[in-house]
């Protein structure tokens, strides 16, 4: 539990004084807090990890002055985490307890979660932001720059983050 707070802290923190800042193309936009939803362990009550989701997406819209935007996608994500996890893992090998990355399920079901849970955080953020399908076009670019951008990050967390892991095993 005190690891799952030390990355909720160090991933806002990350988000606020870095990634709010780099937006490529004026469309693309990473937020690497949602490695915190993935990696969030599927066997926690569930009012814990909505508790955690809604405090995650709190803090960001603090940081980043949203008014809200992210604590409703986090609270939803989080919601949506354990069967978009159970889309890639049968419910036998629900890791017990572990948290979902690549070294516990596998580099091809963590990659096809992470980039379904990605994909699920950045259409929520966009869609709920622009409140509107007038620029459709947009819309969806921002949608898939922003998954595509968010994934690579997510990725490079988890490979440092499972590398280390194996190494103090």
């Amino acid at each position: 539990m005190i690891r799952i707070a030390i990355q909720f802290i160090l991933l806002v923190l990350i988000q606020s004084l870095i990634f709010n800042n780099l937006i490529i193309g004026g469309c693309a936009m990473a937020c690497v807090f949602v490695y915190s939803i993935i990696a969030l362990p599927v066997a926690l009550n569930d009012n814990l990890r909505l508790t955690i989701g809604f405090l995650l997406g709190l803090m960001v819209d603090i940081f980043a002055n949203t008014q809200g935007l992210n604590a409703l996608c986090c609270t939803m994500a989080v919601a949506l985490q354990r069967p978009v996890f159970h889309l890639y893992v049968n419910r036998e090998e629900d890791l017990a307890g572990a948290t979902p990355s690549s070294r516990s399920m596998g580099h091809a079901a963590f990659l096809k979660y992470a980039v379904t849970m990605t994909l699920i955080y950045c259409a929520l953020m966009h869609t709920v932001e622009s409140f509107s399908f007038f620029n459709f076009g947009r819309l969806m670019l921002r949608i898939s720059t922003g998954t595509v951008y968010t994934f690579v990050i997510v990725f490079a967390i988890d490979s440092i983050l499972s590398h280390r892991r194996g190494a103090k095993s």
